[in-house]
């Protein structure tokens, strides 16, 4: 017996970890996650300063005509002017002391500490800023491969399907039992329960399941669309995709309630690691508020190996036999 494939402390380095993919070990590791939040730094609140009242004696300029006081009425003189300077200046000093202690000069401003909440850790699938000459793309680390993000598409939120690396935008209530549903889906996987490697074997057998979870039951046994009346293939065939030749097959649903939809299995082998077959399902709604059906071969394009930009692939590209 083997453990399920899964993330497990590397043999060889055990201070971080290292996936399994059920059959042997892979490259992709990473170091053991941790989660936490720091402290918001502390307000600073500035003191606040007073300028000393100073006060300047006044002059009094002496008529001429004035005779000077004798040597020692001046000097008592003097000293009376000096005592009253002095009285006033520490009446001066007590008043402001007293504002200082309580009074309405003492209250400085209220301060408002505020704390600014760390960023949440964000988790594959990752995008990439955009830009005029290159476009957002979403990064599945986990294969080594990423995916161009069409105008209308996002990452998703509150999406109960495991390894969803993309939907359309917004939600809407499903025809069927009830439910939110979206308009589109992107999905990508490891297969590892399967001895098959060829491509080509592999989407055959995995677009019906891929049908059965898109629009016939849901998680929990409800029908959204009130299960699959028929389907038919509506495309299948070789496909290049990341540089490795892949093979998709593609259905058209249709659905009891609402408008049906459209489903691809598209796998190829996976450039890292055992090169283990890489499973890449399609969900599109159909009629008029379905993404556009040229999407799914824009996305299947815009495949690439993590840092290898050059190497593309799409429909009808020839790179060999995929088995």
């Amino acid at each position: 017996m083997t453990p399920p494939p899964g993330w497990y402390p590397d043999p060889s380095a055990p201070h971080q970890e290292r996936w399994w993919d059920g059959t042997a070990w892979t490259e992709h590791r990473r170091a053991p996650e941790t989660t936490g939040f720091g402290a918001p730094p502390p307000s600073q609140q500035q003191p606040v300063q007073y300028q000393p009242v100073q006060h300047q004696p006044m002059r009094h300029q002496q008529p001429a005509h004035q005779q000077q006081p004798a040597p020692g009425r001046g000097k008592a003189v003097a000293l009376t002017t000096a005592a009253a300077v002095l009285v006033a200046a520490i009446v001066t000093g007590v008043f402001v002391l007293g504002e200082d202690d309580g009074g309405p000069a003492a209250q400085a401003p209220p301060t408002t500490a505020t704390s600014t909440a760390p960023e949440p850790v964000t988790a594959t699938p990752t995008p990439s800023e955009p830009s005029a000459d290159d476009p957002a793309v979403v990064e599945d680390q986990l294969n080594g491969i990423t995916f161009p993000l069409p105008t209308g598409w996002v990452l998703p939120e509150y999406v109960t399907e495991d390894d969803v690396m993309m939907t359309t935008d917004g939600t809407y209530d499903c025809p069927g039992d009830g439910g939110v549903c979206r308009h589109g889906l992107v999905i990508s996987r490891t297969v590892t329960a399967n001895a098959e490697s060829s491509p080509k074997a592999l989407a055959q057998q995995d677009i019906e399941d891929a049908a059965d979870d898109a629009y016939d039951r849901d998680l929990i046994g409800n029908k959204p669309f009130g299960g699959i009346e028929s389907h038919e293939e509506v495309a299948s065939g070789q496909v290049a995709v990341a540089g490795r030749a892949g093979y998709y097959v593609r259905w058209r649903v249709k659905t009891a309630k609402g408008p049906g939809g459209y489903v691809q299995s598209l796998v190829f082998p996976s450039t890292v690691g055992t090169e283990s077959p890489i499973l890449v399902r399609y969900v599109f709604d159909a009629g008029e508020d379905g993404p556009p059906l040229d999407d799914m071969d824009r996305i299947t394009k815009g495949i690439r190996p993590v840092g290898d930009a050059d190497t593309g692939g799409g429909v009808g590209s020839g790179i060999g036999p995929s088995s």
